[in-house]
């Protein structure tokens, strides 16, 4: 049995924590009755934290269960109270209680916006300004800090957990969290008001085009057509701007991909909930305080096609990954996926071909549109609409080159009609009435559409 209570033997560990830095802070000179209610709650669980590591044993933290810590943390913690003459009833004790915890094995501050559903992400302007967005719309919340060095110690707890640093040599990192969540810091000189922190939520549960479904970000007919544009192994590229669902979209088709398909995936920070067995996870790597050891997508990109896929998942095509990535989907790689920052189908292509001239290869503006128009097939747009949800707006496809353009039809679309009394987007999805060339390959894998779904006059009403 761990015993978490320090024995005088164990005062002295040679890991011990340094001791604790000032008790004090500055305040500003004023306060109002709620801010001075709420710092002097604030100071009184920094001191009772602080207390608790001078009791604790550190060293069988990450062996006992959480609840058989929150008992001891419970018991020790009331002691305290009782001995400092504070006046707490029962709610106030077991909430003292559960923030201490969460300063002790999570997050502090951070783990009740991390475990609130309806916060999609998590935004840190300093120690004193916090902001959460909740179905599409930004709020302040009431979380702080204590001072910016919590705030810098939170960050370090969570890029040191994935092998990354950050400090005033190496200022910004990208990281995740360990359910996926993916977390973007900076911090002083760069930072001017304090250290910033972003996160990106994930959903427990990844996101099913079921679900997609009924958010309504799309309706079944195009879901079905999604399912066997995967199943053909058509190559895909997923667009749209920051924070419209590309990530949410790539994970929602990928469980269309057949169980027995090796699938190597490659992120700078891995996000991707890929539900299939066969996975093989590739994630990029920063270089180290001397500058060397840095592993890029593009490496990764070149390595993988060593691995014996079956299909390659780019997280996100960024840099001159995007030249490799042609290759792969051009030299029997079919099926692969990718996403891409851009407002429109015709926009991905060219950010695309600005992105294979920043590979330095010497390879000529014909030449890069025709390695494009030959290796992708279907390119899916979404965004996020004004009020907040994000759709499926067009779902194009690649038809080759005519001279030196790529050629591109849409065969479903998103028309917004106007906005009801609530500000919410109205509109239905719609069929362009073309027939896509792809529809022959679905043949040819099995698969076969009711030829009415891409007929002019198919509409589909959210």
């Amino acid at each position: 049995m761990w015993q978490l209570r320090r024995t005088p033997e164990s005062q002295d560990e040679p890991n011990a924590p340094p001791p604790p830095g000032p008790r004090t802070r500055a305040r500003p000179a004023r306060f109002e009755p709620e801010q001075r209610v709420q710092s002097k709650y604030l100071d009184l669980k920094i001191e009772i934290h602080r207390q608790l590591l001078d009791q604790i044993n550190l060293s069988v933290l990450d062996k006992m269960p959480r609840e058989a810590i929150a008992r001891e943390v419970s018991t020790i913690v009331g002691e305290i109270l009782e001995s400092r003459s504070e006046m707490l009833n029962r709610a106030e004790r077991l909430t003292l209680c559960d923030e201490v915890l969460d300063e002790l094995l999570g997050l502090g501050p951070l783990e009740p916006l991390l475990q609130d559903e309806t916060v999609n992400d998590i935004l840190v302007n300093g120690p004193d300004s916090v902001f959460v967005e909740r179905f599409g719309v930004l709020e302040k919340v009431t979380t702080r800090f204590q001072d910016g060095r919590h705030l810098l110690r939170i960050i370090q707890k969570i890029v040191s957990a994935v092998g990354r640093r950050v400090d005033e040599s190496s200022p910004f990192v990208d990281a995740r969290l360990a359910d996926g969540s993916r977390v973007n810091a900076i911090v002083p000189p760069l930072a001017i008001d304090g250290a910033l922190l972003s996160i990106r939520k994930f959903s427990k549960k990844p996101i099913s085009m079921e679900r997609m479904i009924e958010l309504g970000s799309m309706v079944p007919s195009i879901a079905e057509v999604l399912r066997a544009i995967v199943i053909a192994r058509r190559n895909i590229i997923i667009s749209g701007g920051t924070g419209s669902g590309k990530t949410t979209m790539l994970n929602a088709m990928s469980s269309y991909i057949d169980e027995r398909e090796r699938i190597v995936t490659i992120e700078d920070s891995a996000e991707l909930q890929l539900q299939q067995e066969h996975v093989a996870r590739l994630e990029t790597r920063p270089s180290n305080i001397e500058g060397k050891g840095e592993v890029t997508q593009r490496d990764l990109v070149k390595n993988a096609l060593r691995m014996r896929p079956d299909r390659i998942i780019l997280g996100e095509c960024r840099a001159g990954e995007a030249f490799d990535m042609l290759q792969a989907m051009n030299t029997g790689h079919d099926g692969s996926m990718t996403t891409i920052h851009a407002n429109s189908p015709r926009d991905a292509l060219a950010r695309i071909e600005q992105m294979v001239g920043m590979s330095g290869i010497d390879i000529s503006p014909r030449s890069t549109r025709a390695q494009i128009g030959s290796a992708i097939n279907v390119v899916v747009q979404i965004g996020r609409l004004s009020d907040g949800r994000r759709k499926l707006l067009s779902l194009s496809e690649l038809t080759g080159m005519e001279g030196e353009t790529i050629t591109m039809q849409e065969i479903f679309r998103f028309k917004q009609t106007g906005r009801d009394e609530e500000g919410n987007v109205l509109g239905h999805f719609e069929a362009t009435g073309i027939r896509p060339k792809f529809a022959a390959e679905l043949s040819a894998h099995g698969v076969h559409l009711d030829p009415e779904l891409f007929r002019h006059s198919s509409r589909f009403d959210v």
